[in-house]
This record gives C-alpha cells, sequence and structure tokens, in this order.
C-alpha cells in the first residue's frame, strides 16, 4: 500500500472520530523519516487517547501493519508511526505549545493554514454575536 493510501486512510479515521484543525504536511524529499505527518487535535485527554487507539485499530485491520504509538496512555499527546505516515494527536493546549506545524511546514502554507484558522475563528465569534 503506498504512503498516499495510508494517509487517506489515516485521514478518514481522523475525520470519523472527529478529530479537529487536522493538517497534513508533505515530507517527501525534506526528511527520510517519513513521506507525510499528520497533526490533529482532541478536546481533551480521553478524545485523544480514543482517535489513536480507533486509528491504530483500523490500520491493523487494513493494512496487516501494527504502527507503533508511544503517549496513548497519557492522552496529552499521541504519536503514532506507520513507517511511511506520521500522527500526532495533541489536546490542543499541548499542541500549541510545541507548535509542530511551524517547525515542519514550509512559510508560505503556514502562512495560508494561520489565515483560513483565524477566519474561521472569527466567523465563528461572529456567528455567537448573532445567536445572542
Amino acid at each position: 500500500m503506498s504512503s498516499d493510501q495510508i494517509l487517506d486512510r489515516i485521514l478518514a479515521s481522523l475525520d470519523d472520530d472527529k478529530a479537529e484543525d487536522v493538517v497534513t504536511i508533505d515530507l517527501r524529499g525534506r526528511s527520510a523519516m517519513a513521506d507525510h505527518m499528520v497533526i490533529a487535535s482532541g478536546r481533551n485527554a480521553r478524545q485523544v487517547a480514543a482517535i489513536a487507539e480507533k486509528l491504530v485499530e483500523r490500520l491493523k485491520a487494513q493494512t496487516g501493519h501494527s504502527a507503533r504509538v508511544e503517549g496513548k496512555d497519557t492522552g496529552d499527546w499521541v504519536l503514532i508511526d506507520t513507517n511511511d505516515v506520521i500522527v500526532h494527536v495533541f489536546r490542543p493546549e499541548v499542541r500549541e505549545f510545541y507548535q509542530l506545524e511551524k517547525m515542519w511546514m514550509p512559510a508560505d502554507a503556514l502562512r495560508s493554514a494561520t489565515l483560513d484558522r483565524l477566519r474561521a475563528e472569527h466567523a465563528a465569534e461572529e456567528a455567537r454575536k448573532t445567536q445572542n
């Protein structure tokens, strides 16, 4: 199975489990450790651990390979290594602290992602104001 196919399955699993702020970073040509990195958030430690657990189960069922997992017991930051795709699932506060996107995303993509996030936050704030 190609790294792009594994990535598609990972993204589908994260979507099924309501992971938030999912970011995909293409590492091809930039790092030998993997082809893709995925960063996502869960609302709390319990959801982070559940997202990671379901992802590992689905990948094993779909690919027949076991991914390596670190950090599932605490639920603050879970790292899932499938060889071709590295997945980080964070609690929002932990993700903000480490800011992996800033380390790995190209500057122009980071600016675009930041603008998209700010626009979404503004739209949500405006929607809350109109509801009150």
